[in-house]
């Protein structure tokens, strides 16, 4: 195997980077869709609550 020159080892140092970030913009965003669909549906329990309509739990 041959050895990379620095130009080599820095541009896949900052492709790795670009990867590594992605990756984390993606779980934050998974992360954060998340979330929003958890407040979303304790909002709709809470008002169907309020209504005096019938909440099933999961089953």
């Amino acid at each position: 195997m041959r050895r990379l020159t620095p130009e080599e080892l820095s541009a896949r140092n900052k492709r790795n980077l670009a990867i590594a970030g992605a990756l984390v913009a993606f779980i934050v965003l998974v992360f954060a869709v998340t979330v929003l669909n958890l407040k979303r549906n304790i909002e709709a329990r809470a008002d169907a609550i309020a209504a005096g309509q019938l909440v099933e739990y999961a089953r």
